[in-house]
């Protein structure tokens, strides 16, 4: 790119610009007719994320934050949303913010932009204690962006600044962890790893049916502790109306456009999903037919309970050898479409060379072969119920433990000596007391019969939980806890 388009690029994308040095212009004003923004109204019921509170609440410093998430999720529109918070702080000049779109750029055309975007904001150095905050829109589509941005940090102005990057694929996290995570990351106690994922089932609570009680979270190796007991307790009155929220959610899931159809027409549009197919199209399998994503989800829904065979499931699915369904299944989990739950020894760790379990991270994902595709199955709730309840224990032990999401080292099952299998094993986390063991869950979609289940775990574990339809149960060495509300106590 030339100078001159990076220029139109950067006043283009940061219209609160205009505002700065004068007392009489508003420097929120943009935030009316900003297109995403507005765009963003449309399917608005109030949900906005968290993961950049502290940011907005704390004074401007030399932070490093990645955010990654999948496409549709509303990374842009967060961004924005922090831009808009930081103009309206009155120790803040709008010119201290620089956004930039990064779609379609260069590592080269990346690097000019930070001394262009210096350049046009140079009326911020007047003040010698005033740092930028750089805002990099979906820079993981430029090749080589890590390396560009650890050279400014180690011997530019750049390393005093607040950087924020985020992107919708996570391909080398050693590449990102070995130039942006050491060295130059920050002198502070920010959170730099941050993940924006569908809203979990609290936040669909919290948009959707506010009426209910939320069950406060609990830390996962305290899931079983006493205080938990008596929260549960108090929550026996509202179990069939946590059951059939908990049925919405597992079918529209948590993609807040995905939220708003359905509560506002009961389903999710059709539009909706061509776009997530269309995501997924490009970014896991863009050399395939327009059916390839449909029958790819398709067969991962149908054997999420289950360890995955790739040879078999490779066959199904027509390739001749497993390696192009490696490559796919991989793409899935680098675009947070996808999560595997690997086997794990009793002492946490992964066995080597055992089979994984693939849980898909939202249910909407799960919907989308037989709402696309005729003739191709409906998810079974039972499946959606394991992948979903998965997914929250993967969540929370990345929160817990900043970076064990794309290092793949949050959940796993573990098999019995009789052959059994529990779901979601323990593994070891960090907690106030010091390492801690979580607890094991097994989730079965059912309102009786639950002991047989709880048998297994208590045989392998001595206790744990089963996650059930809508049986609450807790006078046993294992628990009964309705899914949604072991969701709750999840995050």
């Amino acid at each position: 790119m030339r100078d001159d388009e990076i220029r139109r690029i950067l006043v283009d994308a940061n219209p609160w610009w205009r505002s700065a040095g004068s007392s009489n212009r508003d420097p929120v004003a943009w935030v009316s007719h900003h297109r995403l923004l507005r765009d963003r109204a449309t399917f608005d019921l109030g949900y906005r994320p968290t993961v950049f509170d502290d940011l907005i609440a704390t004074p401007i410093g030399d932070a490093l934050v990645v955010l990654s998430g999948p496409r549709r999720i509303g990374k842009s529109v967060a961004l924005l949303d922090l831009a808009a918070a930081l103009c309206g702080r009155a120790d803040v000049d709008p010119r201290q913010l620089i956004h930039l779109p990064c779609d379609g750029m260069r590592d080269r055309d990346l690097r000019r932009a930070l001394t262009l975007g210096r350049d046009l904001t140079q009326s911020v150095d007047l003040n010698s204690e005033r740092r930028r905050v750089w805002l990099f829109d979906e820079i993981t589509g430029i090749a080589g962006w890590t390396s560009v941005i650890k050279a400014a940090r180690d011997g530019t102005a750049l390393g005093d600044d607040t950087v924020v990057a985020t992107g919708s694929r996570w391909v080398d996290a050693d590449e990102t962890i070995r130039n942006l995570l050491s060295g130059r990351a920050g002198t502070g106690d920010t959170r730099r790893v941050r993940h924006l994922l569908p809203m979990t089932f609290r936040d669909y609570l919290a948009a959707v049916r506010p009426e209910l009680p939320r069950l406060a979270a609990a830390h996962p190796s305290a899931l079983q502790d006493h205080d938990v007991r008596k929260e549960l307790d108090e929550m026996r009155y509202a179990v069939d109306s946590f059951d059939l929220a908990w049925q919405s959610y597992l079918t529209c899931g948590g993609f807040p456009r995905a939220v708003a159809e359905h509560t506002r027409t009961g389903e999710v549009s059709a539009a909706f999903l061509r776009d997530l197919a269309s995501w997924l199209q490009s970014d896991v399998d863009a050399e395939g037919t327009p059916d390839s994503v449909p029958h790819l989800l398709a067969e991962l829904v149908k054997r999420a309970s289950s360890p995955l065979n790739a040879t078999r499931t490779a066959q199904s699915l027509g390739y001749r050898n497993p390696q192009p369904f490696d490559v796919r299944l991989k793409r899935l989990v680098s675009t947070f479409a996808a999560v595997g739950c690997p086997r794990r020894n009793d002492d946490g760790r992964v066995v080597p060379g055992s089979q994984a379990k693939i849980y898909l991270t939202d249910p909407i994902l799960a919907w989308l072969p037989s709402r696309l595709r005729a003739g191709l199955a409906e998810p079974d709730f039972t499946q959606l119920t394991e992948m979903i309840v998965g997914v929250a224990m993967a969540r929370a032990i990345d929160q817990l433990d900043e970076g064990r999401w794309v290092a793949a080292d949050t959940i796993g099952y573990a098999r019995t000596a009789s052959g059994n299998e529990v779901d979601l094993a323990t593994v070891i986390v960090p907690s106030n007391a010091g390492p801690a063991r979580t607890v094991p869950i097994e989730c079965k979609w059912i309102d009786h019969g639950w002991r047989a289940e709880a048998k297994v775990i208590e045989g392998k574990y001595g206790r744990g939980i089963v996650a059930t339809k809508s049986v609450l149960h807790l006078d046993h060495a294992s628990w009964a806890v309705p899914a949604p509300l072991t969701a709750l106590l999840l995050g």
